[in-house]
Order: C-alpha cells, then sequence, then structure tokens
C-alpha cells in the first residue's frame, strides 16, 4: 500500500496545529480547568462533595457541564456529540463515541445500554469521521457475575442464563459492527474480570474478523503478563485463520490492583515500574508493526515517546502512514499536541469522545481528572502547550 501523501514526522511540539481547532476563548476555559485540575486537594475532595451535592439536589449540573464535562465529554447524547465530532474532523481526527454510563446492575439498564451501543455503531455507519466504536463488557453484564466467572466457580442456572443474555448482548453489538463495517473496540477493564472478558473478545474475534477487522480487544501493558498474553493471541488468530484486534494502553486501574493484590495477598498483577510498563509497551508496539497484515492495532497513548516510535516503525517497515489497521488514540480534551499532529502527518487519529448523563459519566470524569495529576507531568505538559497558544496568539 502506497501512501498518497508524501510522508512527514510530526512535530508534537506545535501548538498551532495542535490547537487550531479551538477559539480563544476555548483556549482560555482549558487552561484555567487544568489550572484547577493540577490542584491534588480539588481532585481528592472535589468528587466526594460534587456527589452529594448531585445526590441531595442541588443545581451544579449546569456549572459542571459548561466546565469539566465541556473538556473531556462530547454531549449528554449522541446527537449533543455533534460539535465534537465537527470539530475533531477539521483537523483531521477521527470519533470514537464511548457511552460512558458504569456502575449500573440491573438487567433493564444492560438491554438498554446494548441499544445505545448499537446506535453509535448506527450512528457511525458511513460516516468517515466516526471510524471506529467501543464498549465495556460490565456496560452489558453484571461485574460479579464477570468477577464469578474468572474465578471457575460453578454458575448456578439462574447465573448461566444471565450470563447467555451477557453473550448475546455482546454478539448482537460486535454483528452489527460487522453488518456495518465498523469496527468495534472491547475495552479493558479489572484484573478479576479480565480473563471472561478476553474469552468473549477472542470468541468475537473469531467469528467476525476472518475477512477484516472489526473487533479488537485491550491489552493493559501496565500488566507484567499482557504483552505475553498478545503473542499468545496472535498465535491463536493465525492458526484459526482471523486477524487479531490490539488495541494497546498502558492500563486504567494500577492503584485499585495494587490495593486488591495486597489486601487479599496475592502477587500484584502490575508491572514493578514505569520503566516496565514503557519497555512491554513498545515492544508490543514492534512486534504488532512486524506482522501488520495479520494484527490491527489502536495505539492508545498519551504518551510521545511511545507515539514516536511507532511512526518510526512504520517509516521503517515502509507501512503507509495511513494503514488501515493502524490507528492513534487519545481522550478529548487531552493531548491535542499528539492527536492533531499525527493527522496533519497522515496518521490515521481517533479521539475517544465520552458521552452520557451528566450524574452518570460522573465516575469517568473524576478519573480523567486524577489521571493527570497521577500521570508524571500530563497536567503540566498540557498548561505549558497551552500557555505557548496563548503566547503565540498574543492573548
Amino acid at each position: 500500500m502506497i501512501d498518497p501523501i508524501p510522508n512527514k514526522q510530526p512535530n508534537f511540539d506545535n501548538t498551532e496545529v495542535a490547537f487550531r481547532q479551538k477559539t480563544n476563548a476555548e483556549l482560555k476555559k482549558a487552561y484555567w480547568l487544568f489550572k484547577m485540575i493540577s490542584s491534588n486537594f480539588l481532585t481528592k475532595v472535589g468528587p466526594p462533595i460534587t456527589n452529594f451535592f448531585l445526590n441531595i439536589g442541588l443545581p451544579i449540573q449546569g456549572a459542571i457541564k459548561a466546565t469539566i464535562f465541556q473538556q473531556f465529554c462530547g454531549g449528554e447524547t449522541i446527537s449533543e456529540c455533534d460539535k465534537a465530532i465537527a470539530q475533531l474532523a477539521k483537523g483531521g481526527v477521527g470519533t470514537i463515541l464511548d457511552y460512558s454510563v458504569e456502575g449500573e446492575e440491573e438487567e433493564i439498564v444492560f438491554d438498554e445500554t446494548c441499544q445505545e451501543i448499537i446506535r453509535t455503531i448506527l450512528r457511525a455507519d458511513g460516516d468517515v469521521n466516526i471510524p471506529i466504536t467501543v464498549f465495556k463488557i460490565t456496560g452489558i453484564g453484571r461485574f460479579a457475575l464477570l468477577e464469578k466467572l474468572d474465578t471457575k466457580q460453578t454458575l448456578t442456572a439462574d447465573e448461566q442464563a444471565e450470563f447467555d443474555k451477557v453473550k448475546l448482548r455482546c454478539e448482537m453489538i460486535c454483528r452489527t459492527a460487522y453488518d456495518k463495517g465498523v469496527p468495534i473496540m472491547i475495552d479493558a477493564e479489572e484484573t478479576w474480570i479480565q480473563d471472561t472478558i478476553d474469552e468473549l473478545a477472542l470468541d468475537m474475534m473469531r467469528k467476525f474478523n476472518q475477512e477484516r477487522i472489526i473487533v479488537y480487544n485491550t491489552y493493559q501493558m501496565y500488566r507484567h503478563d499482557k504483552l505475553a498474553d498478545m503473542k499468545a493471541d496472535h498465535l491463536i488468530a493465525k492458526a484459526a485463520g482471523f486477524i487479531l484486534g490490539v488495541k494497546m494502553v498502558r492500563g486504567a486501574y494500577m492503584e485499585k490492583e495494587r490495593k486488591r493484590a495486597a489486601e487479599m495477598g496475592y502477587p500484584s498483577p502490575i508491572q514493578p515500574d514505569k520503566e516496565s510498563s514503557d519497555r512491554d509497551y513498545n515492544e508490543s508496539l514492534r512486534y504488532c508493526v512486524d506482522h501488520i497484515e495479520e494484527i490491527a492495532i489502536v495505539c492508545g497513548t498519551h504518551n510521545e515517546e511511545s507515539s514516536r516510535l511507532l511512526t518510526y516503525l512504520l517509516d521503517e517497515k515502509k507501512v503507509a502512514h495511513n494503514h488501515h489497521h493502524v490507528y492513534f488514540a487519545q481522550l478529548l480534551g487531552m493531548s491535542d499536541n499528539l492527536s492533531f499532529n499525527l493527522a496533519d502527518a497522515n496518521y490515521n487519529v481517533a479521539k475517544y469522545v465520552p458521552y452520557g448523563p451528566i450524574k452518570a459519566v460522573m465516575p469517568y470524569l473524576f478519573r480523567r481528572a486524577q489521571e493527570n495529576t497521577s500521570v508524571a507531568g500530563q497536567t503540566g505538559r498540557e498548561l505549558g502547550l497551552i500557555e505557548r497558544e496563548l503566547k503565540r496568539r498574543r492573548l
């Protein structure tokens, strides 16, 4: 495959390209928001206070929607995301519609969530600006049920019937994705339910990835076992004749994972240090590029070094920047210097655009704020880039 546009390397320090889509007012608002997020006090004390206000009915939803929600979410409904979709598209960046309602337990809610995920696929159908979709298994099935399956306990007849419904919902989603030709990613979750998710994802790939990439599983490389798992899954895929879909991330549950392992007295599944996570992440990139016709990769990262490495690997192997088996992905409201500069260099890039009712999406928003303060230098990097662009615009 020949890239129709001459290759160039992205410049992640180019703030003009990074913030081209933002008005002066939007840029100033983002600056003050990241200033607030940089306060560890706010990110620790803010969640319980906000939840309390929401639960007693105080009218703070408008303030939330105009600030942190607007920075990191597309809207409360799919149609409200249209503005974010169009704004990203102007910079050559696609949208990954992510229905971010969490922590539900009722069958009726699981059915409703399944239908909402299918609506994201139908919205993406025929729209080049929404190249990939996503869902979580815990959005369509009970956490405790998945936990029991992971421990290999025998299910009761009612639990087996419940799990059959989870599998049916999962297949309905993936079959719709297959019928519409819209790839879909299955997100990774906690280690103590992940084996069941992995099995479901491989089963969906066997069914729907025979001819083209439709289903991706997610590999969290802050786990010390996931590089080996990804390579083993590639051998399974190769033997069975399907394309392995790999969404690669560092991970999202580190503190929770370490705490549970310590409390329950088992070895932590998390890498001993950040360098080990980085090493396995970058090694997985090399492995995927070496097998690019058999593995489709979504490189989910806010790490500049890993992003740059993947660009070098593609050029080294003479793989087109816009090869359909390679995507970069970041979260809405974060790392615009990566997303828009990669897109400017003709790479496939998409942003996660979460949406849902404000109260239901708050757990996601709090994680994003805490992630910015816990990842070394992330908030400072965001602020520094915004400050440079404000100066460039003489604001």
